[in-house]
């Protein structure tokens, strides 16, 4: 059988395989080196996937942001009141700070202007109030660039990451993201899209692993937060660096408390 294979490449390099949906959308198989090479690349897409995967190793599905701490005060029991601690964050912490610098970034990466990718790095830093975050977000953005770097070659996110050995850079997770989208040709609002439903999930996913919610209503918790994801990229993904801003005083204080906790799950 093996032989009959070898034999039938002789006589043509490539093969049509028809993809069985669009019959102008075939794969050619390259039998020189066995490859298959779609008419139309996906590649930017399976990357974007890649980044958002939790399998891929930032650490950011270890955090729950205070979740945590409002758990076991016993100040969030229901479904929506999850769902209404994560639209907080999103619209007052992350929107207008991280998914405005990480948007900035994004624009200075494509100019390879590393001196204002600093800048939005050390800005975003400086907002951080809690140490916990700050920590748990620097982290996630260093592996972030450790993991890439092995495998992806970028002259503006190495540089970058030199910064960051250098302690001339935090290395905060999204300008991170922000330049590792960059390096993969992930357009800029996909890479806003990974950092929000990463976000959304990694909260959600504590929510889980606490005992608030089943399975099915972690899906259903992602399903709801799909219109308020979009929303938040539309609102401040054109918003300029020297306009980025935070305000969640309450989330802040138990951002505090959960750090002072003598046993915990989650690094936030």
């Amino acid at each position: 059988m093996r032989d009959q294979i070898f034999m039938s490449t002789r006589f043509s390099n490539t093969i049509d395989i028809p993809d069985g949906k669009n019959k102008n959308n075939n794969i050619k198989y390259d039998a020189s080196d066995d490859t298959l090479v779609p008419e139309g690349s996906l590649v930017e897409e399976v990357s974007m996937l890649q980044l958002g995967d939790s399998f891929f190793p930032t650490g950011m599905y270890t955090t729950s942001s205070g979740l945590e701490t409002l758990f076991y005060d016993r100040r969030i029991k229901t479904k929506q009141e999850v769902i209404d601690f994560i639209k907080v964050c999103l619209q007052f912490q992350i929107g207008p700070a991280d998914c405005a610098a990480l948007s900035n970034a994004y624009d200075f990466a494509k100019q390879e202007n590393i001196t204002k990718i600093i800048e939005i790095d050390h800005i975003l830093f400086a907002m951080k109030l809690i140490k916990e975050i700050r920590d748990a977000s620097t982290r996630s953005g260093r592996q972030l660039l450790n993991c890439l770097s092995s495998f992806v070659s970028n002259n503006t996110l190495i540089s970058y990451y030199q910064s960051i050995k250098n302690k001339t850079a935090s290395g905060i997770y999204p300008v991170a993201l922000a330049l590792a989208a960059n390096s993969l040709n992930i357009k800029k609002e996909r890479a806003c899209l990974i950092l929000l439903y990463g976000f959304t999930v990694s909260i959600t996913g504590a929510a889980l692993r606490l005992g608030m919610l089943q399975h099915i209503e972690g899906q259903q918790v992602i399903h709801e937060l799909k219109p308020m994801i979009t929303t938040v990229i539309h609102n401040n993904i054109k918003r300029h660096f020297s306009h980025l801003w935070q305000f969640s005083p309450g989330i802040d204080l138990v951002q505090m408390k959960h750090e002072r906790m003598d046993s915990k799950m989650f690094i936030t």
